[in-house]
């Protein structure tokens, strides 16, 4: 019953990517990164991505936008708390970096065969880290940069500034979830990246990693350490 439930949820995650995809086609985002991080959310978001794209991420598409000063869109949110769509879409960042960090990583440690202190699980946490990491600031520097007109250095240090926390955020509720499973809920056999299980396992640690990062991306956005968007 468990891996039935995980091939419905993949397939909805991938279709629900589709629709987006096709919608951005006709509705290109106005920042071009963006039209990567919301299919992105919908793997692990499903058909909650859609609603939100739709409500949210449509508003931000070049042909929405046309007209409308940079200024407004870059430091609307200034001298306020920010609205919780400009955190999910803050959160959604990190978390597309978090994301494709992590499936890297875990076929790369399955098929590489390797181990951390004889575990691939202490394996995967050190790598999802650092692909997470690296992602996720390069994502927000492709945000920060136009949106402040930054020199390369500049939007750099700002993007890590913008973007550690919050991917240290993400992974603590993900790692949580995937020791738990790994210990717990599936201790022998363990599950393998082949499995479908295995991801639909990933695809709730990630909506945890979401919502134990969401507290701080509020923090960065409020604080103008992040920018606010949506």
């Amino acid at each position: 019953m468990l891996a039935d439930l995980a091939w419905i949820s993949l397939i909805l995650a991938f279709a629900s990517a589709l629709v987006i995809v096709v919608d951005e086609i006709r509705h290109p985002q106005k920042m071009w990164i963006m039209s990567l991080v919301w299919p992105i959310t919908a793997l692990y978001f499903s058909i909650f991505a859609v609603w939100a794209y739709f409500r949210i991420g449509r508003k931000s598409s070049r042909d929405t936008m046309r007209g409308m000063k940079h200024s407004a869109m870059a430091h609307g949110a200034e001298n306020r708390d920010p609205t919780w769509q400009q955190v999910a879409v803050a959160t959604s960042h990190c978390g597309a970096g978090c994301t494709l960090g992590d499936i890297v990583a875990e076929f790369s440690i399955f098929g590489l065969g390797l181990t951390l202190f004889g575990s691939r699980l202490y394996a995967s946490f050190a790598l999802d880290l650092f692909l997470a990491w690296l992602l996720g600031i390069a994502f927000q520097y492709f945000t920060i940069k136009p949106m402040r007109n930054l020199s390369p250095g500049q939007a750099l240090i700002a993007a890590l500034k913008a973007d550690t926390l919050s991917i240290l955020a993400f992974e603590v509720g993900l790692f949580g979830w995937m020791a738990l499973t790994y210990f717990v809920l599936f201790p022998q056999p363990h599950l393998e990246p082949t499995q479908p299980l295995y991801w639909f396992m990933m695809q709730v640690g990630m909506v945890i990693g979401f919502f134990t990062s969401y507290p701080m991306n509020r923090l960065l956005v409020q604080w103008g350490t992040k920018e606010a968007m949506g």
